[in-house]
């Protein structure tokens, strides 16, 4: 079995993974306080996001499955209207460079019907 060997999570511009937040038309739309993020498995993935919860430095720490989640309150009142997000399972394993391990899933852009 080969070693296992940690990676972390950038963007094509070395950026690590972020949200953005519209509103149903895509406009922009404030959240009240940070998101807050998690892993299903924190022996697989950690999750270690910014102050502002808007960006979270994602490692993988150990092999299996799991899945980064999280949420942020859309009532900017008193209330609490809970937004949540979660990916698809982020399957790690010990040679990711030598099998299929990574599937990306575009559903592109949503559209009045």
């Amino acid at each position: 079995m080969d070693a296992f060997t940690g990676q972390i999570f950038k963007d094509a511009a070395g950026n690590n993974p972020s949200l953005t937040i519209t509103n149903a038309a895509g406009a922009p739309a404030a959240v009240d306080g940070a998101p807050v993020w998690g892993s299903s498995d924190d022996t697989v993935l950690s999750v270690v996001a910014a102050a502002d919860g808007m960006s979270a430095e994602i490692r993988t720490v150990g092999t299996g499955t799991a899945r980064i989640s999280g949420s942020a309150d859309a009532d900017l009142g008193s209330g609490v209207v809970p937004l949540t997000f979660v990916s698809e399972d982020v399957v790690v394993t010990t040679n990711p460079n030598a099998m299929a391990s990574v599937v990306t899933l575009s559903l592109g852009t949503p559209q009045d019907v």
